[in-house]
């Protein structure tokens, strides 16, 4: 892991002092799962488990904080199972779903969700028309219920498709009054009522939290960087973490530490229990 500035250590030692209070927020694709062609086939890395569980009896609670549904990353993540060994050892495990509109906890054992938001179903009748337009046709469409996810990744050239498309898609998301979230390969349209960083304060706020941990990879995730800043700000210790990579260089700007993948992720907080 690599610290982005002297202060950033004094964040990290801030946090480690107070770790039985803090709470953890992590990103699920390209923090705590390696990114795949395939969005159906991401698997949590074969370390995360242990790590998160041993992560979960030294600190106030843990949460997984995604923009996927959040039965698709439990059942991907096996976070049910996971969650019940969490309980097992008197921790709890958290996860909220499609930018915190979802939420699902070990304890209650069921999604809480709201209804799709107003001008998605139209959305997804015209997306159709506006991928030929650009030449995007073969593009992935993942349907999440309360959003829709356009992923280029397995195109010949996903970058120029992703550049081609993000204008268009843009447009046709404008009128119909919702948001666009361009990612990793991926354009996700939503509601723009919720959001990781508002998730992530709510969870702090619930839990009582002594200090703040998240981290993320992407795009979806500034939000959630700039709560843990203005937390920070208001006096609570706070770390910002950026699982790094090149197709989101940025990231690192706004970040504390900044660790190699899922792999730096798991060896971040193994570094954390060990007081390192």
């Amino acid at each position: 892991m690599e610290f982005t500035s002297d202060d950033a250590r004094a964040h990290y030692d801030a946090v480690r002092d107070v770790l039985a209070g803090v709470v953890v927020g992590l990103d699920f694709d390209g923090t705590l799962s390696p990114m795949v062609d395939d969005p159906e086939a991401a698997r949590l890395h074969p370390g995360a488990p242990g790590a998160l569980l041993e992560l979960a009896e030294a600190v106030r609670a843990v949460a997984v904080i995604t923009g996927r549904p959040a039965r698709q990353a439990i059942a991907m993540g096996d976070l049910d199972a996971l969650g019940n060994a969490m309980l097992d050892r008197g921790a709890e495990l958290f996860v909220f779903g499609q930018y915190g509109n979802e939420r699902w906890s070990a304890t209650e054992q069921r999604i809480r969700s709201p209804r799709p938001p107003a001008g998605l179903a139209s959305f997804e009748r015209e997306l159709t028309s506006v991928l030929r337009s650009a030449d995007a046709a073969d593009a992935y469409i993942e349907q999440k219920g309360l959003a829709v996810a356009v992923h280029t990744r397995r195109m010949d050239d996903p970058a120029g498709a992703f550049a081609r498309l993000v204008s268009p898609i843009a447009d046709l998301a404008g009128r119909h009054h919702l948001t666009v979230e361009p990612g990793r390969n991926v354009i996700e349209v939503r509601s723009g009522d919720m959001h990781k960083g508002h998730a992530l304060r709510t969870f702090v706020a619930e839990q009582g939290a002594d200090g703040v941990i998240f981290g993320g990879d992407d795009l979806g995730d500034v939000e959630a960087f700039e709560a843990v800043r203005d937390l920070r700000d208001d006096g609570l210790p706070g770390l910002v973490v950026c699982s790094a990579s090149t197709e989101q260089p940025d990231l690192v700007e706004l970040a504390d530490v900044v660790v190699d993948g899922p792999a730096g992720v798991v060896e971040l907080l193994g570094a954390l229990l060990s007081r390192r």
